[in-house]
């Protein structure tokens, strides 16, 4: 069987279309089960970061098993848990059961953000590995697409109660849908081979040998597998193959490098932005509907910049496109918290009477109270959703933020944040999201690519899940403007580490890379 590996590569990051497509599902969930569960700040940050939690323990055991079983089964295993954990979402009956079944789906997303870069880069040739791998990070911004533009259909859906999606079942809609690609992952998962240098590793070299040439042709696949031969020869008897090996001084520097783009990915915010997308669009005043819309917009410029970097990935270099978009995301993040800064929060009796018209179960009692705040200007975010809170209740206050803040903002330059926002995603498309996961599938000898990418991917997804449980918080006791300062002057001295230590990687073989950097 003739195996090509731009079809493999496709396949394999479905994983990551899903992994998306959650993350950009639960933006739009969140806004309405929250208010409907009553979930207190912290409740909502569980829901929303268990997934990360869960992936951060699944990407610390993936790398190994993957060592042990292989890529392809626990890539099997990945899609079955992504459906299970779909439907089982749909179905919850409240907080802990919602919670359970996210934390099902991030043992798959875990597992298959370590396991498909791996995959990926093992079935690869120097001269395409930038592009290839960088098809995991395509896919994830193509599930984001899919999950907003899905939460903005289905809103508007609900607004009519069209095919009987309301309101109050919107949600559980939303998280249902992603059952169906997981099915079709899991089915187009049976038409791809095992790793050949995962063979290779376990003495396997025939089977090995014979994918190669499927993939690459008799020449290129011999040429491959005589480099693989020499580099586990020379490996013989020292390297280890298993967590102790990282701590084998000659990895001292790739492990430093892998574990500071690992923590600056995800310590910029993203997943704060991705996770809370609509809240933060809310939160400019430009109302419910305009909000979940603005997501889509966000989706689209991920997928535009992330094509950006699979066309200069391999031309222009890793280190020249890292540095670019992280100096781009400080710059972002920063404007983002200068706009945020200036505004101001008041109802008037003018904002009352529409409020009348489209708030969402407020009762005369409410508005009884909400009078005697006209005309109370509020100097940030923090004071103002804190009165709304302690004068209508959370729950109250949570189904009818949207309207409240698009009525109440003055000041507030919803276009710069916008902007900000937009370009913050931009630069980080095609820097941090692909490039990262590039690099970590090159930076390590063949025989510990599984473990080291684990543990690395650990301390990644150990710090999305603070940035992400920590966000509603951070927001109710800082303010928006605050956060996105703290998130811009990470990304500024992250700037600065990375220009010192960085190095390239583009064009060389996984095995030149290791007599290169594994000193």
């Amino acid at each position: 069987m003739k195996f090509h590996p731009l079809f493999i590569a496709l396949v394999v990051s479905l994983g990551g279309f899903l992994f998306g497509f959650d993350m950009g599902i639960i933006s739009g969930v969140t806004e309405i089960a929250g208010p409907q569960f009553n979930l207190t700040d912290v409740q909502k940050g569980w829901v929303t970061s268990s997934p990360t939690f869960a992936a951060m323990f699944a990407m610390f055991a993936a790398g190994a098993l993957s060592n042990m079983l292989g890529r392809k089964p626990l890539l099997v295993a990945i899609a079955i848990l992504y459906a299970a954990s779909a439907v089982w979402s749909a179905l919850a009956g409240g907080y802990v059961s919602l919670f359970l079944a996210r934390m099902i789906g991030g043992v798959a997303f875990g597992a298959a953000l370590i396991i498909a870069p791996t995959y990926i880069a093992e079935i690869s040739m120097a001269k395409n590995r930038g592009k290839l791998v960088s098809i995991q990070q395509l896919n994830i911004v193509l599930g984001f697409f899919a999950a907003f533009l899905s939460n903005w259909y289905l809103n508007g859906m609900s607004e009519t109660g069209a095919g009987g999606i309301t309101k109050d079942n919107v949600w559980r809609w939303m998280l249902g849908v992603e059952a169906f690609p997981a099915i079709l992952y899991l089915l187009f998962l049976f038409l791809v081979p095992r790793s050949p240098r995962w063979l290779f590793t376990r003495g396997r070299t025939a089977e090995g040998h014979a994918v190669l040439q499927q993939m690459h042709g008799a020449e290129a696949g011999d040429e491959e597998a005589a480099a693989i031969r020499k580099s586990i020869d020379a490996a013989a008897g020292v390297v280890r193959d298993g967590y102790l090996e990282l701590f084998n001084p000659k990895l001292g520097f790739v492990l430093m490098v892998g574990l500071l783009i690992g923590i600056l990915q995800q310590s910029t915010g993203i997943n704060a932005v991705f996770f809370y997308a609509t809240g933060i669009f809310k939160q400019t005043g430009i109302g419910d509907n305009a909000a979940f819309f603005s997501g889509v917009l966000l989706s689209m410029t991920n997928l535009a910049f992330t094509v950006v970097a699979i066309l200069l990935i391999d031309r222009l270099g890793r280190r020249p496109l890292m540095l670019a978009g992280i100096g781009g995301i400080a710059v972002s993040l920063l404007v983002c918290s200068l706009a945020f800064s200036q505004a101001k929060y008041q109802l008037t009796e003018d904002n009352l009477t529409v409020l009348r018209e489209k708030g969402d179960s407020l009762e005369p009692a409410d508005f009884q109270a909400l009078s005697r705040l006209a005309d109370q200007e509020f100097d940030s975010d923090v004071s103002f959703k804190r009165k709304m809170k302690e004068t209508l209740g959370d729950k109250v206050y949570g189904m009818n933020e949207g309207v409240i803040l698009e009525l109440a903002v003055r000041g507030l330059n919803a276009k710069l944040v916008l902007g900000g926002i937009l370009a913050f995603i931009a630069c980080f498309a095609f820097s941090l999201g692909p490039v990262m996961w590039v690099m970590l599938s090159e930076l390590y000898p063949n025989r510990i690519r599984g473990v080291a990418i684990g543990v690395i991917g650990f301390v990644n997804s150990f710090t999305a899940w603070v940035v992400t449980q920590v966000w509603p918080w951070e927001l109710s006791n800082l303010g928006a403007a605050t956060s996105f300062l703290i998130f811009g002057c990470i990304a500024v001295g992250g700037f600065f580490l990375l220009f010192f230590i960085l190095p390239e990687t583009k064009g060389r073989t996984l095995e030149e890379l290791e007599a290169e950097l594994v000193k």
